[in-house]
């Protein structure tokens, strides 16, 4: 049997604990920065029912044009 896994820097979307691991944030920082920037003009948060999904690409350009979170 095959192992289909996929890597976390290969995903598109990211759940928030996986988020949390990728970039090193812990998981409710990752609630709050999600929560605070849900409408916000990086838009790196996509609602799929009551799941949040990060966008890894637009989370990434996000914290590079961050001084602190």
């Amino acid at each position: 049997m095959k192992n289909n896994k996929i890597s976390l820097c290969e995903k598109y979307l990211l759940t928030v604990k996986e988020a949390g691991q990728y970039f090193g944030i812990g998981e409710n920082k990752m609630y709050r920065l999600a929560a605070e920037h849900l409408n916000s003009e990086y838009n790196f948060v996509i609602k799929n029912g009551s799941r949040t999904m990060i966008n890894r690409k637009k989370l990434e350009d996000f914290l590079n044009a961050s001084t602190a979170i």
